[in-house]
């Protein structure tokens, strides 16, 4: 009996030493996959007013990239004005929710703790530091914040934890408009010095830079938000209100779906070129047009006026009175409309769109949804997956 016990503890302790072995540098085990499939997965969110919780509201900046006053906020979600440009939630909301996640802070927020992600976004800011310079929390400035993050998680887990946590987590990018609204259609000089087609090629390549950056140090996982039908939004249909029936601003909404095409071009070579690299791109533009053009199919009255401004569709951008024009009207129910001021859309928007980019069909979302990309990979159970390719750098140089 004794010969057959030391033999079982042999064999057992054989087991232990070969599953160790293998979980730290040879491939995976179950029981180690148990403990990553727990694992949190954190959200970095990086943008504009899409996305932006509140950052704004500790900077110098115009009162049209603030929202940190009524009515914004308006439904009670929040007990008071966040900084949020929406009458509640805002898409990331949702999806943290949807991730299990507490609701992502802003980075300039005092005394924040990053472990789950934090919120970098701008409202008003662009791909190019040009866009609204010195109002805004450019992309470059949000990717040099980063920075300040992933060192204090070094500083608060170790190296190796810390790279874990920006290896798993999810980046999740929404900017663009403000590039092309007021950095190049309301810039007549960037327009005498670049045509459409070498200005979405500026962004782009800017953008592409973003990514690379993150990739380099540690991010595998990107979701993206495509651009919207910008010439759509209340502010150009005003500013368009001559046209036949009061259209859609075209010049707008095409450098949009010429930013997205060129945007999906890009993130399909990264996949082929980088180890690992993983995205999930949206078909907003598609999404919310449908919306725009049929409202009563998806359960809104109004796809064209704001609930919140002024003027011809609600888009002279008043919303609030603490612009240089104060008045404004307000809708009774947000939840009927499409769009909440001239800029931005609803909450239940923004509801819908998070639903869809969580787990919705290929045509809205892909070629991974978020969901998947929230999904902890169990077969990656070493560290070495966390550091850098060597030959990225060779991949990012073709591109250029």
């Amino acid at each position: 009996m004794a010969s057959l016990q030391n033999s079982l503890l042999d064999h057992l302790i054989f087991i232990c030493v070969s599953t160790l072995l293998w979980s730290i540098g040879f491939g995976s085990c179950a029981i180690i996959d148990h403990t990553l499939s727990s694992r949190t997965v954190a959200l970095f969110i990086f943008g504009d007013s899409t996305v932006d919780p509140g950052n704004n509201n500790y900077i110098n900046t115009i009162p049209e990239n603030q929202a940190h006053y009524k009515p914004y906020g308006q439904n009670g979600f929040f007990q008071h004005p966040t900084g949020r440009f929406s009458d509640g939630r805002i898409i990331v909301d949702y999806i943290a929710d949807y991730a299990k996640l507490p609701l992502i802070p802003p980075f300039l927020q005092p005394s924040v703790d990053y472990t789950n992600g934090v919120n970098f976004a701008s409202a008003g800011a662009g791909v190019l530091s040009e866009t609204n310079q010195g109002l805004v929390i450019d992309l470059q400035t949000q990717l040099k914040n980063f920075e300040e993050v992933q060192k204090s998680l070094t500083d608060k887990f170790g190296e190796v934890k810390a790279k874990e946590v920006i290896s798993e987590a999810v980046y999740f990018i929404s900017i663009g408009s403000n590039d092309y609204m007021g950095g190049y259609l309301g810039n007549p000089k960037m327009q005498e010095q670049y045509n459409p087609e070498q200005y979405v090629g500026m962004v782009i390549g800017n953008l592409t830079q973003a990514i690379q950056v993150l990739y380099e140090k540690g991010g595998r996982k990107f979701a993206f938000l495509r651009l919207c039908p910008l010439g759509c939004l209340p502010a150009f249909r005003a500013l368009n209100h001559k046209a036949s029936g009061g259209g859609c601003f075209e010049a707008a909404s095409a450098l949009a779906l010429a930013h997205n095409n060129a945007l999906k071009t890009v993130l399909t070579s990264l996949e082929y070129m980088l180890k690992q690299f993983k995205y999930s791109n949206s078909n907003f533009y598609d999404w919310l047009q449908d919306r725009i053009d049929n409202p009563y199919k998806h359960g809104y009255k109004d796809g064209v006026n704001a609930c919140c401004g002024t003027g011809p569709y609600g888009g002279i951008f008043t919303c609030g009175g603490t612009k240089e024009v104060k008045d404004y009207q307000l809708c009774e129910n947000a939840d009927d409309y499409v769009w909440w001021d001239s800029f931005h859309p609803t909450e239940r928007i923004h509801e819908q769109l998070a639903k869809t980019l969580w787990n919705g069909a290929p045509s809205s979302v892909g070629p991974y949804n978020l969901e998947e990309l929230f999904s902890v990979d169990e077969e990656k159970l070493t560290i070495g997956y966390m550091v850098d390719d060597p030959e990225a750098q060779d991949h990012f140089s073709l591109l250029k």
